[in-house]
């Protein structure tokens, strides 16, 4: 289309309303560089002004439903995609105020001072939030728009990113999946040529960025992004694209800042030539030029816009600067979403255990493995928000059989193979989560998590807090942990202890096919990201399972043996070793009470505490590293808070510091058998 049928066809009130926007992210971004200087806005805060034309221009063609995921320079998508569904001017005024007043840690900011600016997101306006970990949110975009396609909801996900995150696995592996399942997504390049200080000609391979999307056979163009009719043009059509049903678009808009990397950056890698030729392509004097010279606003009109949003601004600091601080009593507010258990619950649950213990009518036998089928088919069937995700969960059923039959009940769209890609599965799994559905995504070994962790633990862990309440993430990571199969030190550790120290994720580690049933249910049920880690030694261990629904309440550790000499806390395979080891020392007049923990997150240490009081006596067995073991944390509990009540020391029974060997002997002497054990209750018996 040529120009001037493009600003006829936009519009007089359209076209002053673009401007007007872009004059709000610059005063925006003026604002807060001056607060930064006079410490009215602490912390980090990266600033977009003169990426105007980008955001304005991008948001400006979507529609109400569709979704945004942001990066740490995310002020400009923000205010954009809050200001297009802002109907009146007190609605404008208030997006404003929200958005400073989260820069400056208040309780009106949109996610009450807990996001500040690198995280600041309009959750209920489709804004899923920004990250401070570059290309953190190209993931989470991929999984938001999978969520669209199989809820089937035509809307679209525009993923805003810069040239940095081009060179992040995180990138490569999202566009990969996203093309193979023709997502529809808009994955959108702000490239203004640094990543911090580093040119784009020295960090990226020679091609243009736009042109990595040949790679995953995507559609995708470069665009002049400091013009705002190009791009409005250009994601208009690559919008079009995807909710057609055409796949992915990949945009890269060639842009520049006019400030540094941070406040504090002197930009000594950039000329003042450069800066100025830069600066004579500003795309909010430039638009509005244009708009005097094709008759379609007089320069009062221009005029008015500019002095009104800098009236708005003056209000917006005002508004922020006299809002009152979050109150340190609201600091735990907004780790977890709610899940409210009754005592009718854990009445019920109490007797079903019972129930499975003793088998008989009302229960039937099944493996570890066959009750973590039954728990997904149930929960599948129940809601079809629920779907399986992961490396050859399909139709070869999962490494160790877990999901076995589910592909040929659900079929491939609920029962997804992917790539091998542990950040994106994870970080799909986090996006699919916020916008809806209830993913249960497997990372094959627990060794494999670490490269997740960013999308776990950054991302799907810290959201609902970050973002002030306003999301839940409701993912269970399945996965499986432990040795006892000669496959060495990159397929058999315990690494529980590593997501244990993550606030805002659960931790489960169920030991009989009972509680993996009961308590994999109430994981897909629930609102939090759960890691939920199996082990392999157990699949093919039998039990009793209720033929009832049923769910295992968090936090309800289970005592899988009573006794009053010393007590043992356990959880994942070392339970059945430690009752092993029981029943043999009450052959030599020991009695032991065996406490399984099921859920290491959260903790129920009134169990603990109360067996404590009763024995005197602690040994805590785990079959991870001693360093920084989960035992290790559950032992200076009990050192703290229950000392008068010891006997003797609390002991620890784990693993070697050592990577897990692969030969047999070697393996066999490095996780605790029943005879360390024992000797760890006799040393304090």
């Amino acid at each position: 289309m040529e120009r001037q049928e493009m600003l006829k066809a936009l519009g007089k009130e359209k076209a002053l309303d673009l401007l007007r926007q872009m004059w709000a992210i610059r005063n925006f971004e003026n604002q807060v560089y001056d607060m930064l200087g006079q410490n009215l806005i602490k912390g980090a805060s990266h600033l977009s002004a003169g990426q105007e034309a980008v955001p304005v221009g991008a948001i400006s063609v979507l529609e109400r439903d569709d979704l945004i995921t942001s990066t740490h320079r995310g002020h400009g998508h923000c205010y954009a995609r809050g200001a297009v569904l802002a109907e009146t001017e007190e609605a404008h005024q208030d997006h404003y105020n929200k958005m400073l007043a989260e820069l400056c840690g208040r309780t009106t900011g949109y996610s009450r001072g807990r996001g500040g600016s690198m995280h600041i997101a309009d959750v209920e306006n489709g804004n899923l939030g920004a990250t401070g970990i570059v290309g953190g949110n190209i993931p989470v975009a991929t999984g938001a728009a999978l969520a669209q396609q199989m809820k089937g909801t035509g809307n679209v996900v525009l993923c805003f990113f810069g040239d940095g995150a081009t060179n992040t696995g995180n990138f490569h592996e999202s566009l990969n999946m996203a093309s193979l399942w023709d997502l529809p997504v808009v994955y959108i390049i702000e490239n203004n040529l640094y990543g911090m200080s580093v040119p784009i000609e020295s960090a990226a391979a020679k091609l243009s960025l736009a042109q990595r999307g040949c790679a995953y056979g995507m559609e995708n163009e470069v665009v002049n992004g400091m013009d705002i009719l190009a791009v409005r043009e250009a994601v208009a059509r690559a919008v079009e694209h995807a909710r057609s049903g055409k796949g992915p678009y990949l945009l890269e808009c060639q842009t520049y800042r006019w400030y540094g990397h941070s406040r504090s950056d002197p930009r000594a890698y950039r000329t003042k030539e450069e800066e100025a030729e830069w600066k004579s392509r500003d795309p909010i004097p430039n638009f509005a030029a244009e708009l005097v010279a094709a008759g379609i606003a007089t320069e009062a009109e221009i005029d008015a816009v500019e002095a009104k949003m800098e009236e708005a601004i003056e209000k917006a600091t005002e508004f922020s600067l006299n809002s009152p601080m979050p109150s340190p009593d609201e600091l735990e507010w907004y780790v977890y979403a709610p899940f409210k258990w009754t005592a009718s619950d854990l009445e019920r649950e109490k007797a079903l255990r019972e129930l499975a213990r003793k088998g008989g009518p009302g229960t039937h036998e099944a493996t570890y493995g066959q009750a973590l089928v039954e728990a997904m088919r149930e929960e599948m069937v129940r809601d079809e928000n629920v779907f399986v995700m992961g490396e050859d969960v399909g139709l070869y059923g999962g490494a160790y059989g877990a999901t076995r039959g589910l592909f040929k009940e659900f079929g491939g769209e609920r029962v997804r193979d992917t790539p091998i890609s542990e950040a994106t599965i994870a970080g799909a799994g986090v996006g699919a989560a916020m916008a809806g559905m209830r993913p249960v995504v497997e990372i094959m070994y627990v060794d494999f998590t670490p490269l997740a962790m960013d999308q776990l633990a950054n991302q799907g862990a810290k959201n609902r807090f970050m973002f002030g309440g306003k999301t839940i993430v409701p993912l269970v990571v399945r996965t499986e942990g432990g040795a006892g199969r000669s496959i060495a030190a990159h397929h058999s550790q315990s690494l529980e202890a590593l997501w244990t120290h993550f606030p805002g994720i659960y931790v489960v580690m169920p030991s009989t096919p009972y509680d993996a049933k009961g308590l994999l249910k109430a994981a897909i049920r629930d609102d939090n990201p759960v890691m939920f880690i199996e082990h392999k030694m157990m699949y093919g261990i039998k039990g009793n399972v209720p033929d009832e629904d049923y769910i295992i309440p968090y936090g309800v550790a289970d005592v899988k043996r009573e006794g009053s000499d010393v007590t043992i806390v356990t959880y994942s395979r070392m339970v059945h070793r430690s009752l092993e080891a029981a029943e043999k020392l009450a052959a030599e007049g020991i009695s032991v009470e065996v406490i399984d923990l099921r859920t290491l997150k959260p903790l129920d240490f009134e169990t603990i505490a109360k067996s404590v009081q009763k024995t005197g006596r602690v040994v805590g067995v785990t079959e991870s590293y001693p360093t920084n073991s989960f035992i290790a944390e559950i032992a200076a509990r009990i050192q703290e808070e229950l000392f008068d009540w010891l006997d003797a020391p609390v002991v620890r029974v784990s693993a070697k510091d050592v990577p897990v060997p692969m030969s047999e002997t070697l393996e066999d002497a490095d996780i605790p058998g029943v005879e360390a054990i024992i000797a760890a209750v006799k040393k304090i018996a």
